[in-house]
């Protein structure tokens, strides 16, 4: 008998191939942003999606604090229309990413998810700023 992990057969291999870069299109990590913003070009904007008090207490450096419900085109008209938002918020249990990378999406705007949020950055040892 085979293992719960086995009881359903893996994709195949071009399928998998085909999900999992796809899933990249869709999202990031934190060792990518912190990376980048530190060793590369930073082409993209860091938009923390929590309450300004919960910005206040600790963000990722270098990040803008934009609340899910101030996302709007007037609030983003200083960006150029291909520039790539990164969004991330409290962590795995929060959807306040997903719901801002929607709107960001409906806006016709490039998204990426940092998976992880603000607790993957602590759990990755990064540092915050106050």
């Amino acid at each position: 008998m085979s293992s719960v992990v086995q009881r359903v057969s893996a994709a195949a291999s071009p399928q998998a191939l085909a999900h999992f870069q796809a899933r990249l299109g869709y999202e990031t990590d934190c060792a990518d942003v912190y990376y980048a913003s530190n060793h590369e070009t930073k082409d993209f904007v860091l938009l923390d999606v929590r309450t300004p008090n919960l910005y206040a207490a600790g963000h990722l450096p270098g990040a803008l604090n934009i609340p899910v419900r101030m996302l709007s085109e007037q609030r983003l008209a200083e960006y150029a229309p291909d520039t790539l938002f990164v969004v991330y918020c409290a962590g795995p249990h929060c959807n306040g990413a997903n719901k801002a990378a929607i709107k960001l999406a409906q806006q016709g705007r490039p998204v990426k998810e940092m998976i992880g949020g603000l607790t993957g950055w602590i759990d990755e040892g990064f540092g915050l700023e106050r």
